[in-house]
């Protein structure tokens, strides 16, 4: 099993120290989903939704939450990220949406944490826009898909 990294010998939580670490190209993509009714999808798509575009609104949400995520997860290291983008990929026979995003950096350490938040934040910006449609929206499924960079190397999931 890895030893947490964020524990020192003492039991004491702490930031870890990367000041040695060599820099890296560090690449992150996260996915979630966000299921909701056939009229409300469809509202998304159509861009009938009274308070705006959902999905651009969402999406610059996405990068913003990317970039705030040391504000949110105690010990995330601030970052210098490069590039945030946010994707959505629609299923209008599940009456969903797949979000996936993507953050990369040339740094000390990984972006998976920048990532899932930027895929949270995304899928959140969605359900506060529509919930007067749909208040019975599921956020489900956020994990990481691959990462790349570091230490640990290359991950994909299966």
């Amino acid at each position: 099993m890895a030893e947490f990294t964020h524990v020192d010998e003492k039991g004491h939580v702490r930031m870890v120290d990367v000041t040695d670490k060599k820099s890296g190209h560090r690449v992150a993509v996260a996915q979630g989903e966000i299921s909701m009714n056939a009229d409300t999808l469809k509202k998304i798509l159509d861009q009938t939704v009274k308070k705006g575009n959902v999905l651009e609104t969402a999406r610059i949400a996405g990068i913003m939450g990317a970039k705030k995520t040391s504000e949110l997860i105690p010990m995330c290291h601030p970052l210098n990220l490069t590039h945030v983008s946010i994707d959505f990929f629609p299923d209008t026979e599940e009456h969903s949406l797949r979000i996936e995003a993507t953050a990369r950096l040339i740094g000390k350490t990984g972006v998976e944490m920048e990532a899932l938040t930027a895929v949270t934040t995304t899928a959140l910006t969605i359900y506060d826009m529509c919930k007067s449609y749909d208040n019975r929206m599921t956020i489900s499924n956020i994990y990481l898909l691959r990462k790349s960079g570091g230490k640990s190397g290359t991950f994909v999931r299966n």
